[in-house]
């Protein structure tokens, strides 16, 4: 049986990948969220229509089936992605989803009257948001985002599926080879350390936030 240094080695091998697609989804969804939920908040009807239709559809069908579609299935329209791009794809595209409604309802949750007063004062819509609404609702947001990046962290695990080395497929690996559950027991502790970074991490907004 190898040496439980060597596992921890290659399961932190294994991590990077998770660690890299985690951070390359959440740079991407979170600006991609708020344009989406500002879209559909506009007055523009169509464009409110196609958002819907978009997050409704991307948060009511499964994750893996959506990075199956884009890694095995439009290979059958000429279309083949490297594993990483298939994947950092298919989670930007869920993320942002699910984001853009949490977004939504956190701006939401701020009084129609500060907006209403600071039009009073003669604000413009980008002036509003940047300076009343959106200060306003990061406080409300926070927790939920919060939730979803330690799910983010976890549904890395998903990409192992198409082929990518990362944390959990790395643990497997030597489960598979060795007959032994520590690479499973030392990728949950990886796991449970990464998410309390994060609780760390927003935590420290939250309060940096309330404070504000």
């Amino acid at each position: 049986m190898p040496d439980i240094m060597d596992i921890t080695g290659f399961i932190l091998k294994g991590s990077i990948i998770s660690i890299k697609l985690f951070l390359i989804v959440i740079v991407f969804s979170i600006p991609l969220g708020m344009i989406c939920a500002l879209g559909k908040m506009s007055k523009i009807k169509i464009l409110r229509s196609v958002l819907g239709l978009y997050t409704w559809a991307f948060r009511g069908t499964p994750l893996l089936l959506q990075l199956f579609f884009i890694y095995f299935g439009l290979p059958v329209l000429n279309i083949k992605l490297d594993p990483l791009v298939a994947a950092c794809i298919a989670f930007i595209i869920n993320y942002t989803a699910y984001l853009a409604e949490l977004f939504r309802s956190g701006i939401n949750s701020v009084d129609i009257g500060q907006y209403e007063a600071a039009k009073a004062l003669g604000m413009n819509y980008p002036q509003i948001m940047k300076r009343i609404i959106i200060p306003q609702a990061v406080p409300v947001i926070l927790p939920s985002l919060c939730n979803e990046s330690i799910n983010l962290i976890k549904d890395t695990s998903l990409v192992a599926s198409i082929g990518i080395g990362d944390l959990l497929r790395a643990a497997k690996e030597i489960v598979t080879s060795d007959f032994t559950v520590y690479p499973f027991i030392i990728a949950g502790v990886m796991y449970l350390i990464i998410s309390s970074i994060l609780v760390f991490i927003f935590k420290r907004l939250e309060a940096r936030f309330s404070l504000a």
